[in-house]
């Protein structure tokens, strides 16, 4: 039966009025049984099947926005309650309440440090319903919010009454127990971060049934405790102003003085905060700084390549640059320096301030020309980096989910290039793309449990250059505007970034430049072979095109018979192996492989050594006496290998 647009069309229309309304999954899936049921023809159902599909992708896309979206607002709310800060109860609720609710957890609560006991008490909880729990005091290293409180970083627990890792003490899991949690996520509140970090307290969130807390969720609520900490430093600062204008009347010029540069503090954070909800960029961050501190500013990502800069005192230099690449290394040390300290610090004639999200490094803030800076403006620069944090949170958010849509487009390429060279072209363009223009393409590779990792870390190394990534066939798949001296420059740049990013030893081959659907495959395929045969080169953890590869690299080129030359050469062993089952091309591979020791192939091939002199003389039977000479060997090595890469 022909296929008739006006059979599916009603089910086509109800999948996007389900979609418009946000309907479940299951009514989404219910909708190719009702056209199964109508009668629908095979052609019909599969499109109905193929258009539930796609809304199915784009409900869940949309699910992640509205997520994505939620805490980004909550954030904003946050800073928003942090600018117009009046009674500190209020923020620091405000604070708990959003933890819970955009974690969807049963309940959320915050700690904070007695000095003069020497322990941890219940400051705010949402939620919660045990008077217990409610009044429980940890001391230092006790329990899970004891060990967050000691060493100052994130914990979670998918079942807090089962884990070992824990000091658990009595009055603890009572309470705990009392209120009936099983999962506890908690991260510090610190004044700074890192090791030289004051930690005030600890923000949770809990759930009273098992579950396993994912790096995005610690991200969230470490940014939220990054709020309650310097909203309980803001109110502490305004009580000690306060004090202070009270012992200190007979001081009016000095209390004047101080007072004016709190409010300039508090003008200059509702400027920077008014920029955030008004959606500004980092560079009108960088703008308002340098305006603000009378100096020149820059903002870098994490390999310390710039941003933006406003004023001509700042380093813009790139990665063509020859001293970019130094440049950019000092200020990582800095940054790191500058996190250790859990302030801003002075190195080589400019102030540096680490840009945080938790424990993960973003970037770092640059102030030059002001070798001195006052207390007031030291931490109005430190308190910049915080606003800068949630701009680039927000930048990488949105880089992200474009790449997994341009990610489609790579796919398609590589797939079908000549299906509609044309429309691929065009998809491009809609996307920011130019296909037209010379690309590199790059294939990375590393190890089973990094490959996600990866993926994350192709987005962040491709953050802002106008390339895209997307996962092929087990790769990683980079496809970046061409520049510098050539593929095998920019395959070694990427192995060295992207094994730092996703911390494992990655291999990139690299091929191009290549412009057009057509060539941007062609040049995949050749990266495909470079990489396999950087493998079996032992080449793996570095970068290379095929060019650097030699002779091998040339014969792995497509105007060479390869698979003619290994049969030509290996082809009697070949067949009497595929007739006989035997493995006489395993015992020459090993034969070569040991230097021509009869005793180490032995060992290499877990056989007697009878059986390799008997292996070497059926070999020597089938390509004649000759084949152990240097002209024959070199032959030889040459075809196992080529055979090994081809798969064989």
């Amino acid at each position: 039966m022909s296929h008739s647009p006006t059979s599916v069309a009603p089910h086509l229309r109800r999948l996007l009025e389900l979609l418009a309304a946000g309907a479940p999954a299951e009514e989404l899936g219910t909708v190719a049984a009702e056209a199964r049921r109508a009668g629908a023809g095979a052609q019909d159902l599969a499109e109905v099947e193929r258009a539930a599909e796609a809304a199915l992708r784009v409900r869940d896309t949309l699910r992640q926005h509205r997520r994505r979206e939620a805490e980004l607002t909550a954030l904003f709310d946050t800073a928003g309650d942090l600018a117009a800060l009046r009674d500190l109860d209020a923020v620091l609720h405000s604070i708990v309440r959003r933890a819970r609710m955009l974690l969807g957890t049963d309940t959320a609560y915050l700690t904070l440090a007695d000095e003069e006991a020497g322990d941890t008490y219940m400051r705010v909880t949402d939620g919660s319903v045990s008077e217990l729990f409610q009044k429980l005091r940890l001391q230092m290293g006790e329990g899970l919010g004891g060990l967050v409180a000691q060493t100052a970083r994130p914990y979670a627990s998918p079942d807090y009454r089962t884990d070992g890792r824990f000091l658990h003490t009595g009055s603890i899991d009572a309470g705990v127990l009392d209120e009936g949690l099983v999962a506890i996520l908690g991260v510090p509140l610190l004044l700074g971060s890192g090791s030289g970090g004051q930690v005030i307290g600890a923000l949770f969130a809990a759930d009273r049934t098992p579950r396993t807390f994912a790096p995005e969720e610690v991200a969230l609520l470490c940014s939220l405790a990054d709020h309650a900490a310097i909203a309980i430093d803001t109110a502490k600062a305004m009580a000690d102003a306060r004090i202070a204008l009270a012992e200190l009347a007979e001081a009016n010029a000095v209390i004047r003085e101080h007072s004016a540069a709190m409010q300039r503090a508090a003008e200059s954070h509702d400027r920077l905060t008014d920029l955030v909800l008004r959606g500004g960029d980092v560079s009108d961050v960088a703008a308002a700084v340098a305006g603000l501190l009378k100096g020149d500013v820059a903002v870098h990502d994490g390999s310390g390549w710039p941003l933006t800069a406003v004023g001509g005192g700042a380093f813009t230099r790139g990665a063509d640059d020859p001293g970019g690449a130094a440049e950019a290394a000092a200020l990582v040390a800095a940054a790191e320096t500058s996190r250790a300290a859990a302030h801003a610090v002075f190195r080589d004639g400019r102030w540096v301030c680490a840009v945080l999200a938790g424990q993960e490094l973003l970037g770092c803030l640059v102030l030059y020309g002001r070798p001195e800076l006052d207390d007031p403006d030291r931490r109005l620069f430190e308190r910049s980096s915080v606003v800068t944090s949630l701009l680039l949170l927000l930048r990488r958010s949105v880089a992200e989910t474009e790449n997994r849509v341009r990610g489609d487009l790579v796919t398609d390429l590589l797939t079908a290039p000549d299906r509609d060279p044309a429309g691929l072209v065009a998809r491009g363009h809609r996307l920011g793309i130019d296909l037209d223009r010379p690309h590199f393409l790059l294939v990375a590779r590393t190890g089973d449990a990094a490959r996600e990792r990866l993926a994350d870390a192709a987005v962040q190394y491709l953050f802002g250059c106008g390339g895209v990534s997307a996962v092929h066939e087990g790769a990683v798949v980079l496809l970046l505007p061409s520049a510098g001296p050539g593929p095998g420059e920019a395959a070694r740049a990427a192995a060295s970034q992207l094994g730092r990013l996703a911390g494992a030893e990655v291999t990139v081959a690299g091929a191009g430049p290549a412009a057009g659907p057509r060539a941007i495959a062609d040049a995949h395929a050749e990266g495909v072979r470079c990489l396999k045969a950087m493998h079996v080169l032992g080449r793996t953890g570095g970068g290379a095109c095929a060019a650097e590869l030699g002779f091998v690299g040339v014969l792995l080129g497509d105007d060479h018979d390869v698979d003619g030359f290994v049969a030509a050469t290996l082809g009697p062993l070949l067949e009497y192996d595929a007739q006989r089952g035997t493995h006489l091309v395993r015992t020459l591979r090993a034969y070569f492989g040991c230097g021509g020791s009869l005793t180490r192939a032995k060992e290499e091939l877990h056989v007697h050594v009878n059986t390799v002199v008997q292996r070497l003389d059926r070999i020597q039977a089938l390509l004649g006496p000759d084949w152990n000479t240097p002209e024959q060997t070199l032959e030889l090595q040459l075809a196992l290998r080529l055979h090994l890469l081809s798969g064989g």
